[in-house]
């Protein structure tokens, strides 16, 4: 009964596109002008991937802390190390040129070496003042020499955060407004005006100028996927039309499947923009993608088109077939390789969700737009000639076709027994895998903006910004002198980790106060006695307002501190080490019935996002094989035939995880997508395989022989040439500058073509070694649905083969 109404479903659906082909299509250029309008709202993100759900642990600490101090990912530096630069006229030219900054509304602040000053005791008055160590301009090398050696030698408390005392290694700090630091300002500044400011004081004075800073970061790595889209979409058209043409030999043919990805890529704009979704590295990768997935979809049906016009001349009747025929097989395929993307959906994790709702989406939206483009097309087209249905009759794929059925014959147990020693060598590559939470690792290791990090790091010992916070649980409770002690012991701890810079602290200013009440001697820099800190403080009180450095380190109430250091850009597993010890160092230095102490920043919210990614990873994978395990089942009514047909799409993945242990590939958020999509898509060539055996077997009388081979001569040349498309299409994303999007487009590529050789080999061998198990009309049940209907008025089937 079900069989009856889905054939006569695509019976109704063939004769509706047919019969009002001029309504479609103006429904379709009215669909694809309303997505247009939605391309307005696109927003290309403004902050680092988020991957964590909101209410994870994580999030809460880094909210709370950007609750109490505002944002701390605010600070663009500007650096230079030169020893030129310690001239008269290159020192003043440099201190303008910052100076300048401060006029801009989105700078909240400048500090460079001019704005430095010096904390010095008032004894008349008994307070502090503070007096430049720059008043107006240098004047001389010797005015220059005595800066050097107050910098360098007399005031630690500015060492490692403006320069570097061994390496002379000068900076300027620019704090960008925190309210304007995650909006498009940020972009305007740093292309607009950071950058051609910079370039042409390099010219000016021939120095070369470093920038970073987590402002400057994320605005460049977003101009990077910004100008990827572009370059992917392209590179995808090109080389899947090539392919294309090289399997057809018709420029007509290639020039619709390219309008109908092309309506599609707008369709994914648009769908993005109605969302109201931002553009990340993620959902940058899913309009290239739509192109690599449409291209096959167009190869079955134009295929299918130009096999029946060659058989028996009737265009209407061929087109008609195309619908019925193939409209179910590309239906079940392109569902399924939805279903791999539409797992992402379930994890709670907004960036994944986000990718899985747009791609699944976007590849139903391919689907529907080849089935109702394609044959109406086709029906204003004339009578396809001769050379147009050449590549039917090539013969050249014929070899293949005999090799895969000769293994299958005769090699059964080597197949089986590489199988086998695939799995071994891929679990020992597994246990070697790594996993990586860099916010760094994956973008364009070449470009400037990542060799500045490097520099930064280098001199600076780091420019991820971490922060520790301090609630003391009562007010002013900062300033006690038991609580800086207990500070100062955890920032010695901080210094002593090599893979963190010096940190910054109230403590710092403290020890920088006594220090001017000791009339700038540097050995007085360090936390006072319980009987000096009175009079210190009482010096502080007294002191205008110009003085209050506590603001940026202390809140309002006196309750909070914040300690900030900047970690290098270091791998997950070293991450975690040194969060382990500092939360020890932490135990052991704040009770926890005094102080509440919370450790955070952007750096240590990402590497928690990666590991949530891993524990995500083997439910978003297993979402995947069960979804389309139901579907199967749903299909071909046989868990025998289930267990069979998973066996050959699980292989690849297992082969690829090894390959990524052994070509040290780590686990992170880009490649841990992997795994999913591949499964998706692999399936594909399984369901057309067994679809067809099904119909073998029938035809057959249930001979278990005949019906492989057949199935095996029927789907072998179609599975090898749009796995060969799948394959070209992914590899495009190696041409990415970004180190996960290339490991992305690689293993994908990898990953399919293994399942092609699975589906191709050991399916076919396991049907033929288990056929007393599963071929019988008993386990084997017809399935409700016919991916591949039987053929009607004696036409003989070649869904979508190319040969």
């Amino acid at each position: 009964m079900f069989k009856l109404l889905t054939k006569d479903f695509w019976d109704v659906t063939a004769r509706l596109i047919l019969r009002n082909k001029i309504i479609i299509l103006v429904g379709i250029v009215i669909a694809t002008y309303l997505f247009s309008t939605q391309w307005q709202y696109m927003r290309f993100s403004n902050t680092e991937a988020n991957l964590l759900p909101d209410d994870h642990e994580a999030n809460i600490a880094y909210n709370n802390f950007l609750q109490t101090f505002g944002e701390e990912g605010n600070l663009i530096v500007i650096g230079v190390k030169d020893s030129t630069l310690f001239t008269v006229e290159k020192l003043n030219a440099w201190n303008k040129f910052c100076s300048e900054f401060k006029d801009y509304d989105a700078i909240e602040a400048v500090i460079s070496i001019k704005d430095l000053q010096k904390l010095v005791k008032n004894t008349d008055e008994e307070k502090f003042t503070l007096e430049p160590f720059i008043k107006d301009s240098v004047t001389s090398i010797s005015q220059i020499k005595t800066l050097q050696n107050e910098l360098f030698n007399k005031y630690p408390f500015y060492d490692n955060f403006l320069f570097n005392s061994e390496t002379k290694t000068v900076r300027t700090a620019l704090y960008f407004k925190k309210s304007l630091v995650n909006t498009s300002t940020r972009k305007e500044f740093v292309l607009n005006i950071l950058e051609p400011k910079i370039a042409a004081f390099e010219t000016n004075y021939d120095l070369d100028v470093r920038i970073s800073g987590m402002p400057y970061i994320r605005t460049k790595n977003a101009e990077n996927i910004i100008d990827e889209i572009g370059k992917f979409v392209l590179a995808a058209l090109l080389v899947t039309s090539l392919i294309f043409f090289f399997f057809f030999r018709s420029f007509r043919a290639t020039f619709i499947s390219l309008i109908v990805v092309c309506i599609g890529v707008m369709w994914t704009l648009g769908i993005i923009g109605l969302l109201k979704y931002e553009i990340t590295v993620l959902t940058a990768l899913i309009p290239p993608l739509i192109i690599v997935i449409g291209i096959p979809n167009c190869i079955f049906l134009i295929n299918k088109y130009q096999h029946e016009v060659k058989l028996h001349g009737n265009k209407v009747k061929s087109l008609q077939r195309v619908i019925t025929k193939i409209g179910n097989a590309t239906l079940m395929t392109n569902v399924t390789t939805a279903s791999g993307f539409a797992t992402f959906i379930l994890t709670e994790s907004t960036l994944l969700k986000e990718f899985g709702i747009v791609a699944s989406l976007s590849i139903l939206a391919i689907f529907i737009l080849c089935l109702l483009i394609i044959p109406i097309i086709y029906t204003f087209l004339p009578f396809p000639k001769d050379r147009h249905l050449e590549h039917l009759n090539k013969r050249w794929i014929g070899g293949f076709v005999n090799w895969m059925e000769h293994m299958v014959r005769q090699k059964r147990i080597a197949i089986y027994a590489i199988s086998v020693l695939l799995l071994i060598v891929s679990m020992i590559g597994i246990n070697q895998i790594k996993i990586s939470g860099s916010l760094i690792e994956d973008m364009p290791q070449e470009s400037e903006f990542v060799n500045d990090i490097r520099f930064f790091e280098e001199e600076f010992d780091g420019i991820l910004p971490v922060e520790i916070m301090v609630d003391t649980k009562r007010k002013k409770g900062v300033m006690k002198l038991s609580t800086l002690k207990r500070m100062d012991q955890l920032e010695e701890f901080i210094e002593e980790t090599p893979q963190l810079s010096k940190p910054i602290s109230v403590v710092g200013l403290v020890k920088y106060s006594k220090q001017a009440y000791y009339n700038g001697n540097p050995k007085h820099y360090q936390l006072p006695t319980s009987q000096e800190n009175s009079f210190i403080l009482s010096y502080a009180k007294n002191s205008s307002s110009d003085v209050d450095l506590l603001k940026n380190f202390v809140d309002s109430t006196g309750q909070y501190a914040r300690i900030t250091t900047f970690m290098k850009d270091i791998g997950t597993d070293k991450m975690e080490r040194i969060q382990e010890n500092l939360g020890d160092k932490i135990a052991k230095v704040f009770p926890e019935e005094r102080y509440n102490v919370t450790m955070t920043g952007k750096a240590l919210v990402f590497q928690k996002g990666t590991k949530y990614l891993v524990k995500n990873l083997a439910i978003s994978l297993s979402l995947a094989i069960l979804l389309i395990s139901i579907f199967m089942a749903y299909m071909f009514r046989s868990a025998r035939m289930i267990i069979v047909s998973l066996i050959p799409n699980l292989l690849p993945l297992l082969v690829t995880a090894g390959l990524m242990g052994y070509l040290g590939v780590p686990i992170k958020p880009s490649t841990i997508l992997v795994f999913s999509i591949a499964f998706g898509i692999s399936v594909d060539d399984t369901i057309h395989f067994l679809a067809k055996y099904r119909q073998e077997l029938q035809a057959n009388k249930w001979k278990i022989k005949p019906s492989v081979y057949g199935a095996l001569r029927e789907t072998g040349v179609s599975m090898f040439y749009t796995s060969i498309v799948l394959f070209f299409g992914f590899s495009v994303f190696t041409i990415s500058s970004f180190g996960g999007t290339v490991a992305l487009g690689a293993l994908v590529s990898a990953t399919l073509l293994f399942a092609m050789l699975s589906n191709l080999l050991l399916l076919p061998s396991l049907l033929l070694s288990l056929e007393r198990s599963i071929a019988n009309k008993q386990v084997f049940k017809k399935p409700p649905i016919n991916v591949i209907p039987e053929e009607d008025d004696n036409i003989p089937e070649h869904s979508a083969n190319l040969d």
